[in-house]
């Protein structure tokens, strides 16, 4: 039972459109607590930072952010307060944000997030980074942004390890979700209008779910099972890698009409130069 006071919370997102479907996801647990949200940090009574780590000076950012909500937290003397860091720069610095930040009150990984609303009310665990792709996405609430377009976490984490690259650290190994999975969330959006849905991954093309009959599936058999859905209009997909673009995908392209003849490519992985100045 959803229960009703004038608590709020407030969510800032930081990076990737994965972070913004987590952010959407973590302010969709606090509404079913009873919280709405604020987009003043003065009104909040929890306020998450949820964060990027690929960005140069991520981490610094969020020290500098945390520097000007606690201002703020002190002039509001609320002793019902909670600051949360939760994202990859989380993951990545849980022990380093604790000792360099005492006013953090809890910190989260992208795949424990859906622990947070426990933590707070229990007021027990600080850090919370275990890698619960399956279980948190059984554990989270799915509410439609009222937009026509909604994003879909399919797929998450990277087996590729690239010397650039900390996702694999700070996401985990590939996980997909499946087809039924991901079909009932997408009706959920569909009830409220949605036309268009974009699919996202840290390598989006991956994608390697279960069907009804629980046998493993590529990213082309769930566009097409998606294209099948009447009020869904268009479908979009994000980020591919190089690796990953075979040709069951390329012929998606060719015969599914609602897939749009979009790729979000990194190219620049490919460029000798480009990976030493990343050295």
């Amino acid at each position: 039972m959803i229960k009703i006071n004038s608590k709020k919370i407030f969510v800032k997102s930081y990076g990737c459109q994965m972070n913004v479907y987590d952010s959407n996801r973590i302010k969709n647990l606090f509404e079913h607590q009873g919280y709405s949200q604020t987009s003043n940090v003065e009104d909040a009574n929890i306020v998450v930072l949820n964060t990027c780590h690929i960005r140069k000076k991520a981490a610094e950012k969020v020290y500098s952010d945390i520097g000007r909500i606690e201002k703020k937290r002190l002039r509001s003397n609320s002793e019902d307060f909670k600051l949360v860091v939760a994202g990859c720069v989380a993951q990545a610095e849980g022990e380093e944000i604790k000792k360099r930040a005492p006013s953090v009150d809890f910190i989260v990984g992208p795949q424990s997030y859906h622990n947070l609303p426990s933590m707070i009310e229990q007021n027990e665990d600080f850090i919370s980074d275990d890698f619960l792709q399956n279980e948190k996405f059984k554990n989270l609430v799915f509410n439609s942004s009222n937009q026509v377009s909604e994003f879909v976490s399919i797929q998450e984490g990277c087996d590729k390890f690239c010397s650039f690259c900390v996702v694999p650290y700070t996401r985990g190994a590939e996980f997909s979700r499946s087809v039924k999975e991901i079909q009932n969330e997408i009706h959920q959006y569909i009830d409220s209008g949605v036309q268009e849905i974009i699919l996202l991954g840290q390598n989006v093309n991956a994608y390697h779910g279960e069907n009804k009959n629980n046998k493993s599936v590529d990213l082309a058999y769930l566009l097409n099972s998606i294209a099948e859905l009447e009020k869904i209009k268009r479908i979009r997909y994000m980020t591919s890698h190089p690796n990953d673009m075979s040709d069951s995908l390329i012929n998606a392209h060719l015969t599914n009409n609602k897939l749009m003849p979009f790729i979000h490519l990194p190219v620049q992985s490919g460029s000798d130069l480009i990976l030493k100045k990343n050295e």
